[in-house]
């Protein structure tokens, strides 16, 4: 079982809360490194002044400066109620005049005139400490100056807490500030995620044959495309399950006839004794397979070039008046047996479209198909293919003449004329136009030139880009 995915709220709440925590830490660093330079700075002045009082006790002397203060003097000086002082005068030579022999040399050399503070370590306890080199001069002038170093160190109580005060008026309202902010980021973002989770539940709460648009009315801007596309998908779902559920109906009502035909001839069959009987009946349910096989091989047709249901059709260049050419040839042997004269006239060059071979092989062959079978006997049927700036392909016949007002219609499924007495399904041409639409092309139907008879016509455009090579009609 794999983890659980992280909510788009539990991500918004990491991003906008994340960075401002982020911003709290940083701050108090940097308030704490401000107010302990401040505490420093306030109270290294008054360490600076204590090493000026340590000084005014060391008088020279006959051999090195000596110490010498009161020891009520050093009391005051040493007694604090929150820290303890040390001091140390030392000679040049680094000889200890007075004081405190275990505060340490300050870390680098120390000019006169400038004090030097630092931080160091006494008695296990962090000290502050301040530096100095102070001449001391004689009585008179002919005595030499001498120089001492005094080193006064406290310990960090007073300044630690100077410290804590400044950072806690500093951080406790920032850290209540950051919790409102939080507060209101995390009851902004409940809120704002809200028309989502209702939008979760109303499409959780769906049938799965409820295939009606999404309701977008409180979505917000961000999502809407999303909703969008949702809805257009549910769109372009229900329109493919309308083209399937088309063609369940549309198969089952047209296999009914056939397949109970076929049941009645082998019932015949079956109970006949007489030979040549039973040999109509076989030829008779030869004919019903035929026809059941017919119409099989064009419900999948119809089913395949249904424009709802291809999303594209792979178009490459080819020569219409070869591939016309060929399938013309391919019907002279039923056209011969039909007893009806099939001619083809085509352009004197190439005639190149974009189209897919296979899908223009079969409406050729429903058109010629539709035109031998309605031809009266001893008839004819003209295939013709012109060039132009649009191509096109169009078969005559003498059939019956189809009225003005059924040459809409006859495109439709299942379509046929009343009283025509041939056998067929009516789904050839409404295969041919559902091709001609996948190929945007259009198609037409006349009457013939000579008045007798029909002519369909199908107009395809010219293709985008013209080859190099000579295009091919394309077997594959």
């Amino acid at each position: 079982m794999g983890s659980r995915r992280p909510t788009l709220q539990k991500k918004l709440l990491a991003w906008l809360l994340g960075p401002l925590l982020g911003l709290l830490a940083v701050d108090t660093v940097v308030t704490w490194s401000t107010s302990s330079g401040f505490s420093n700075h306030a109270y290294d002045r008054s360490l600076e002044e204590m090493a000026r009082e340590v000084v005014l006790h060391v008088r020279p002397g006959a051999g090195r400066p000596v110490f010498a203060m009161p020891a009520e003097a050093e009391r005051i000086l040493r007694v604090d109620q929150d820290d303890r002082v040390y001091f140390k005068v030392s000679a040049a030579d680094g000889a200890l005049i007075g004081g405190d022999a275990e505060l340490a040399a300050p870390p680098s050399p120390v000019t006169p005139g400038q004090p030097l503070f630092y931080n160091g370590m006494l008695h296990g306890e962090p000290v502050r400490v301040v530096a100095a080199r102070v001449p001391v001069g004689g009585q008179d002038a002919a005595q030499p100056l001498a120089q001492v170093q005094v080193q006064v160190a406290e310990t960090l109580n007073r300044r630690s807490r100077l410290t804590r005060d400044i950072l806690a008026s500093v951080f406790l309202p920032q850290l209540l500030l950051i919790l409102c902010a939080s507060a209101a980021v995390y009851f902004g973002v409940r809120q704002g995620l809200l028309p989502l989770q209702r939008l979760r539940r109303a499409v959780s709460a769906r049938s799965h044959l409820d295939l009606s648009p999404i309701e977008a009315s409180n979505v917000p801007g961000e999502v809407m495309p999303l909703v969008d596309e949702v809805n257009d998908l549910l769109r372009r779902l229900g329109t493919t399950l309308n083209f399937q559920n088309r063609f369940i109906a549309d198969a089952a009502h047209q296999l009914r006839t056939p397949v109970a035909g076929m049941k009645a001839q082998i019932e015949l069959a079956l109970r006949e004794t007489d030979r040549a009987r039973l040999q109509h009946s076989i030829g008779q349910l030869y004919h019903s397979a035929d026809r059941l096989s017919r119409l099989v091989s064009q419900l999948l047709s119809l089913a395949r070039n249904e424009p709802g249901a291809v999303e594209s059709v792979a178009l490459h260049t080819l020569d219409l008046n070869a591939l016309a050419l060929e399938v013309t040839m391919e019907w002279v042997p039923e056209a011969l047996r039909r007893n009806v004269d099939l001619g083809f006239e085509g352009a004197d060059g190439e005639v190149v479209i974009d189209g897919d071979t296979h899908r223009l092989r079969e409406l050729i062959n429903n058109l010629i198909d539709n035109a031998v079978r309605y031809s009266q006997d001893m008839g004819s049927v003209t295939v013709r293919v012109a060039a132009g700036e649009q191509r096109q392909l169009s078969i005559s016949d003498d059939g019956p003449r189809i009225p003005v007002e059924e040459r809409e219609r006859i495109f439709q499924r299942f379509h046929r004329l009343l009283g025509s007495h041939v056998d067929g399904s009516g789904l050839g041409l409404a295969i041919v136009s559902e091709i001609a639409a996948l190929h945007n092309a259009h198609i037409t139907l006349e009457e013939d030139l000579d008045g007798v008879g029909n002519t369909f016509t199908v107009f395809f455009p010219a293709p985008r880009t013209r080859p190099d090579a000579g295009a091919q009609p394309g077997h594959g």
